[in-house]
């Protein structure tokens, strides 16, 4: 049952992204998106052992209430950059979780410190690149979106092979962490990842960032 609902969750998500890439399917894509949250929300508070749904209420209800401010008093022509400013926290959180299930596996039921199953160790360290990237990514296009930093593309020689190098480095951090568990690699994996993030953006104008 719980498999089930995660998998009609992820197929409103798909539906969400597809429906929010076009203006005339927004809308729709929107709602996809709110129905898919609220199924997995339940399903997890429904089905999981929960330490504190107190805790989790009054996490969901103050950030309800300032998502709902922020919503009420943006305007149209910055939902650009708001959205770019929820991807960075999306990934940022996304590293905390996945250092929290690394300093904390047994909370996770994926092991023990030093002793955590390979397929957690991949799953963490794959969610930590891809959050680091966003994360930093994010910020850069909330700037050059907002202004505060300048929208120009900035392109220096052999650019796409240092971001090719750099990609590679991040391979051999995971195959490494991976293999030893060792904090100093899971935070470079999280700094050189975010390194990544602003150099993929720094060639994109800000004209293109919405695009993006």
């Amino acid at each position: 049952m719980v498999a089930v609902l995660y998998l009609v969750s992820a197929l409103l998500f798909i539906s969400a992204l597809r429906g929010l890439s076009h203006p005339e399917s927004s809308r729709l894509g929107n709602i996809f998106g709110i129905i898919g949250m609220v199924i997995a929300i339940i399903t997890t508070l429904m089905f999981k052992s929960v330490l504190s749904y107190v805790e989790i209420g009054s996490a969901i209800l103050v950030g309800g209430a300032i998502g709902t401010f922020i919503a009420l008093r943006i305007e149209m022509t910055a939902l650009p950059q708001l959205v770019a400013a929820f991807h960075s926290l999306v990934g940022i959180a996304a590293v905390f979780v996945a250092a929290a299930a690394f300093y904390d596996p047994e909370a996770f039921g994926i092991g023990y410190v030093g002793s955590i199953g390979m397929s957690s160790l991949i799953e963490m360290s794959i969610g930590t690149f891809i959050g680091a990237i966003t994360f930093s990514g994010s910020v850069l296009a909330f700037g050059k979106l907002q202004g505060t930093v300048s929208g120009k593309p900035i392109v220096f020689k052999f650019q796409h092979t240092i971001n090719a190098l750099i990609l590679i480095f991040i391979i051999i951090l995971i195959f490494l962490f991976v293999t030893n568990q060792s904090p100093t690699i899971f935070w470079t994996i999280v700094l050189v990842s975010i390194l990544l993030g602003f150099l993929v953006v720094i060639p994109i104008g800000g004209a293109d960032m919405p695009v993006v």
